[in-house]
């Protein structure tokens, strides 16, 4: 019996739970169908739902928004143009009855009125509704301009300042702007003692600057620049960032507008920026300004002499690489004219380290500042070749293959590295032991731009000083390279014709434009196997050759140079007597006795010991009048030894075997002569008594 009690009271609790279940489902139904619609509008207008009141979701997830928040989406988003379409054109309604109003307003005479006018414009101005009703009045935008200039009330000409600048973020404003004469006045609002005034008139200006067509010139001729390169004196560097990029818009191809802001000081305020600020927005645009002034003649020596190559040299090493390009640039641009300039130790240093860059602007403009600061200063040069600059530029030089915007400054600073200075014979054997001469030889090969050429040629003669490089050279194939030009430039010049003043564009395989006169190819090819001729082997290898027939050719050069290495080859290649008959045979003695009496020391004493050492076995007579010409030559500015030469001159010395010139009498009272004379006799005892 207990049993059965239990068993009926599970089925009774059983029974109710069920029932329960049943009823809340059906209420739950129930609840659902009578809200979906409230869901619905909920969801796709849930600003009708009324404060307190509770709607069911459907949702089961947080993460999985159901199908109608999923469908309410576009609804909300069409909603809400709709709503900011009838605001604008509430806007645009309100604007456009105001806007006749406010425009008498503005030309009041009571300054109080056009002060509050001024404010409502500025608001108006806020939104874009209003703000394009305001550009669309030409007349509005007149007064406001006028308002702006002839108030006398700071704050009317703030208001008058912030309109303009809020139209000028639109085309159609900076038009109306424009059209209204509104560069003018905003140029005079340069001038305001208020910060913002003049922070709205320079960023009006430099929109319309930007996008305006014809805004450059109204600026210029409202004298906007005269106006702008004194607000660089500010501290604010936002504010200098717009004003040196006003700058550089305006100075920009316009040789006028940069001789103003040199004319004004301009140069040197932008150093300071470079030197003492760190914005790096600010100093990227003060560096264009710099950048457009450094290829100006007058404005370069200004900046240089202000520190500009310690200033931007600063920035070489930044994380800004735009910053370090337009610096580079810059330095590239000014380094011809900081040849003398005193305390760049730091910046060469970092432009050799800079050679290492893969970089080929990088590479072009480190090279280009080389080449030119180590133009003529021995210092400068001392310093690159200490600093590893040698191998740098060796590297460089492989590095830059066919690209001659780096090959040609990298081999002309070489040039300069390896001539007139205390280390120049360490640059000179710095390049053979870094295995530069193949390198530089093969730079001779076709086809090359002429610029190249000439620096490599340059730099082969200043290698052939040293007497280590003398083999190298010649194993590395020079000698048939130079006279290979040389016989190629000097076709051209004939070809051409010789005019003094002429530019030629020579051929090796086609015509290359680099405009390289033929004359100075000519003359550095001779020069340098005059060099490369001090070494007996190189002496034989280029006189068999056949290279004596032009050297004597060149003598009677119209260029004064040409002779004067023509003359000096000569005198090398004469010391072995088969080139010294090859020489005479040639009819050399003719134009030699003439260049004996050329105003120039140097051709007069190449001449001399050619013409002495091609004397040595003929007759006694041919001896004698070769004596006094070149005695009456060489000391025909100094009677006196003229008397004491002629007195102990042999008539009869006889032939001198080369290399026995110091060790033979006859021709020691003849040397002992010269000596009284200054620069040619040194100059003559040197060649003629060398080897």
């Amino acid at each position: 019996i207990h049993t059965s009690g239990s068993l009926v009271s599970i089925y009774s609790v059983i029974k109710c739970d069920l029932t329960h279940t049943c009823t809340a489902s059906l209420y739950m139904e129930a609840q659902y169908s009578l809200t979906r619609a409230q869901r619905v509008r909920a969801a796709m207008f849930p600003e009708t739902i009324v404060e307190g009141e509770t709607v069911l979701t459907a949702q089961s997830s947080p993460d999985q928004p159901t199908n109608v928040q999923r469908l309410a989406e576009p609804s909300q988003l069409l909603k809400t143009a709709i709503v900011h379409l009838i605001n604008y054109q509430d806007d645009a309604e309100l604007a456009t009855r105001a806007v006749p109003e406010l425009t008498k307003l503005l030309a009041d005479e009571d300054q109080v009125v056009v002060n509050k006018a001024a404010m409502i414009v500025n608001q108006l101005t806020r939104k874009e509704a209003s703000r394009r009703v305001l550009i669309q009045s030409p007349q509005m935008v007149s007064a406001v301009v006028r308002a702006m200039q002839n108030t006398g009330d700071l704050e009317t000409a703030r208001c008058a300042a912030s309109v303009l600048h809020s139209l000028s973020h639109q085309r159609e404003g900076l038009l109306a702007i424009f059209k209204s004469g509104g560069i003018p006045a905003l140029v005079r609002m340069l001038s305001s003692p208020m910060e913002s005034v003049l922070f709205y008139a320079i960023t009006t200006l430099h929109n319309l600057l930007l996008h305006q067509e014809g805004a450059k010139m109204a600026v210029r001729l409202a004298d906007g620049l005269q106006r702008m390169v004194p607000l660089l004196k500010k501290t604010n560097p936002k504010f200098l960032a717009i004003t040196t990029d006003c700058l550089q818009l305006l100075s920009y191809a316009n040789q006028e507008s940069k001789l103003i802001i040199l004319a004004n000081a301009g140069p040197e305020s932008l150093v300071f920026i470079m030197r003492n600020y760190n914005y790096e927005k600010l100093l990227w645009t003060t560096s264009r300004v710099l950048k457009v002034l450094s290829v100006c003649p007058s404005n370069k020596p200004a900046i240089v002499d202000a520190g500009g190559m310690q200033a931007l040299g600063q920035h070489l090493t930044g994380s800004s690489q735009r910053l370090t390009q337009n610096c580079l640039w810059t330095l590239r641009n000014l380094s011809d004219a900081a040849t003398k300039q005193e305390g760049l130790d730091g910046l060469l240093q970092i432009l050799v380290s800079q050679l290492g860059s893969d970089d080929v602007n990088m590479l072009t403009c480190a090279t280009g500042i080389l080449s030119n600061l180590t133009c003529n200063n021995a210092r400068n040069k001392a310093l690159v070749t200490q600093s590893g600059g040698v191998e740098a530029l060796i590297h460089a030089v492989l590095r830059a293959g066919e690209k001659e915007d780096v090959a040609e400054p990298a081999i002309c600073a070489l040039r300069h590295l390896t001539s007139r200075h205390l280390d120049a014979e360490l640059a000179q054997n710095a390049v053979r032991l870094h295995y530069g001469i193949p390198a530089i030889t093969k730079l001779l090969g076709q086809p090359h731009y002429w610029p190249v050429v000439k620096a490599t040629v340059g730099l082969i003669r200043n290698l052939a000083l040293c007497p280590a490089n003398q083999a190298p050279l010649r194993e590395s194939g020079t000698i048939p390279r130079l006279i290979n030009l040389l016989l190629k430039a000097h076709q051209e010049t004939q070809r051409h014709g010789s005019g003094a003043q002429q530019t030629y564009q020579v051929r090796l395989e086609f015509y290359i434009p680099d405009g390289v006169r033929m004359e100075e190819i000519v003359e550095g090819c001779t020069g340098a196997l005059h060099i490369l001729a001090r070494d007996p082997i190189n002496r034989g290898e280029i006189a068999s050759m056949q290279t004596i027939p032009l050297f004597v050719q060149l003598l009677y050069s119209y260029v004064e140079n040409i002779k004067r290495v023509s003359a000096g080859v000569l005198c090398e290649l004469a010391l072995d007597k088969q080139s010294a008959e090859m020489i005479d045979a040639e009819g050399a003695s003719a134009p030699l006795m003439e260049l004996l009496h050329s105003p120039n020391e140097g051709i007069a004493t190449y001449a001399a010991a050619v013409l002495f050492r091609i004397s040595e076995d003929k007759s006694s007579d041919y001896r004698k009048r070769v004596s006094v010409e070149l005695t009456h030559s060489l000391f025909k500015h100094d009677p006196a030894a003229w008397e004491m030469a002629h007195a102990v001159m042999p008539l009869d010395p006889g032939y001198i075997p080369d290399g026995e010139l110091r060790a033979q009498s006859t021709a020691q009272p003849y040397l002992s002569a010269l000596v009284h004379n200054t620069t040619t006799n040194c100059l003559f005892i040197r060649h003629i008594s060398l080897h």
